[in-house]
This record gives C-alpha cells, sequence and structure tokens, in this order.
C-alpha cells in the first residue's frame, strides 16, 4: 500500500513529492529521485504511467530563485535521464522485444498502440522518437517499437537527443519562467491536472478512434457474413429447384414423344399390309 499510497501522491502533487524531497534529502541529493523516475518512466516498458511533463513542469517551478533546485542543474539531469531511459529502452527491445511482446505479460504493447506506433514510423520515421516525447504512454513504447527493427542505433540516437532535449527544456523552463507567478501559485494542482488532461488526449482520442473503429469493422463483418448466408441460402434454393424440375421436364418430353413415334410406325404398318394383299 506505500507504494501505491506513493505513486498516487506523485502522480496529483508532484509539487509535494519535491518539496519533501528537498527537505529529507538536501539540495544535492534530491536529484537522484527526479532522475530515476524520468529514466524509469521512458527507460521500462512497464512503468508508462509514471509523471513526466507535470514533474518537469514542478521541477522548473523548484528551480526559480529560492526554490531549494538549480535550473542548469534540473536540465542537465533530466537531459541524461531522458536519453539514457531511451537508449535503454531501445536495447531492451532490441535483445528481447520480440520475447516481450509474444509473451503478453506488458498489458500496455495493446496492439491498438503498436499499430498506432507502426503508423508513426510509417509516415515520420525517425521524428516519432520527437513526437511521442511529448506524448504519454506513447513516449514510453516509441524506444521500444524502434529497437525491435525500425531504426539503426545512429538514427536512434540523433532523434533521441533531440527529442529529449526539447522534451525537457519545454516544460522545465515553462514551470521556471512562470511557476512564480501568483496565480500559477495558487491553482498549481489544476495546471498540473490541465498538463496531464493535455498530455493523455492524444492517447485517449486514439483509443477511442481504434474502439469505434473495430466496433465498426465487426459491425461490418457481422452483416458480411449475413448476406453471404443469405446468398448461399438462395443458391441452395434454387439447385433444389433445378434439380425437381428436371425429372418433371424429362416426362413431360417423353409423353411428348410417345405419339410422335407412334404415329410414325402406324404408316409403315399400313403399307406392309397393303403389300400383303397385293401379294395374295
Amino acid at each position: 500500500m506505500d507504494i501505491i499510497n506513493f505513486f498516487v501522491d506523485l502522480l496529483s502533487d508532484p509539487r509535494g513529492a519535491i518539496a519533501g524531497w528537498i527537505i529529507a534529502l538536501g539540495p544535492v541529493w534530491v536529484y537522484s529521485p527526479l532522475f530515476l523516475i524520468v529514466f524509469v518512466e521512458t527507460g521500462l516498458v512497464l512503468f508508462p504511467f509514471l509523471p513526466g511533463d507535470s514533474l518537469l513542469f514542478a521541477a522548473g517551478v523548484f528551480s526559480a530563485d529560492g526554490g531549494g533546485l538549480n535550473v542548469w542543474a534540473t536540465l542537465v539531469v533530466f537531459y541524461v535521464a531522458a536519453i539514457l531511459g531511451n537508449t535503454s529502452n531501445y536495447w531492451i527491445a532490441r535483445f528481447f522485444g520480440t520475447r516481450i511482446i509474444d509473451s503478453g505479460k506488458v498489458k500496455a504493447l495493446t496492439p491498438e498502440r503498436m499499430a498506432k506506433l507502426d503508423h508513426f514510423f510509417a509516415k515520420y520515421g525517425g521524428l516519432t522518437i520527437v513526437i511521442t516525447r511529448f506524448m504519454p504512454f506513447f513516449r514510453t513504447f516509441a524506444p521500444f517499437i524502434a529497437g525491435t527493427g525500425h531504426m539503426n542505433f545512429a538514427k536512434f540516437t540523433l532523434f533521441n537527443v533531440i527529442g529529449g532535449v526539447s522534451w525537457v527544456s519545454l516544460f522545465v523552463l515553462v514551470g521556471y519562467f512562470f511557476g512564480g507567478i501568483p496565480v500559477v501559485q495558487e491553482h498549481f494542482e489544476v495546471i498540473v491536472l490541465g498538463i496531464v488532461a493535455v498530455s493523455v488526449a492524444p492517447a485517449i482520442i486514439g483509443a477511442v478512434k481504434a474502439a469505434l473503429g473495430s466496433r465498426k469493422k465487426k459491425a461490418g463483418d457481422g452483416r458480411t457474413q449475413a448476406q453471404a448466408e443469405i446468398d448461399a441460402d438462395v443458391a441452395e434454393e434454387r439447385e433444389l429447384r433445378a434439380a425437381h424440375a428436371a425429372p418433371a421436364e424429362e416426362a413431360v418430353a417423353g409423353k411428348h414423344a410417345a405419339p410422335a413415334a407412334t404415329g410414325a410406325r402406324s404408316p409403315r404398318g399400313a403399307h406392309a399390309k397393303a403389300a400383303e394383299s397385293e401379294t395374295e
């Protein structure tokens, strides 16, 4: 229960969590949990639910004057954590990716997310690593998919660095420059929830679209199957009618042929009798 409460508190109030770490660990060691959370979120496929955007924003707020963190140290720590996390994820996929996917133990690796990322890689190539940095869940799985064969390591590293630096800089510096505004301070929790909502919106929209598409496909398959059954029944009925009609047609043809045959034989019989009479 303690670990669950820790994650719930971290997700709902990252500012309170960082404040507690500053007090408990001091201004130097406080960077260790910040590093670990970002590294684990991006580096291990099992923890896509850890806060990323909101944690960076809150750390940026504490990096302002008197907050307890140094903005340059915060940026460097998060840069390294983000880049190394994705790199770790890539190599895990390179060596164990197929086995992990086939096992089905990572429930977050749904077919919908895999298909979405495959589409991203097909459409945007290496930019997928940069784009998904700003999409929770997908930023955890994108380097994994890249490691399964979509991208060589040199190209991956280039886009990994670009994406990691862009992502960290945006959220940390937004928190650094705007976190001290009284309105932001008073409504910090609401702003954090807004960041989380905007971040997960693409994932939610994608999931809804996938669900609706799957439902339409099932309905279409059902109608197609029903139509196929109707067509099969109609064809079978036609075959049965044809089978019943064939003997009747043969019988009618036989009746018409019998008189004709009798009529054909009668003249020959009459001529024969006449010939016999003349002979006599």
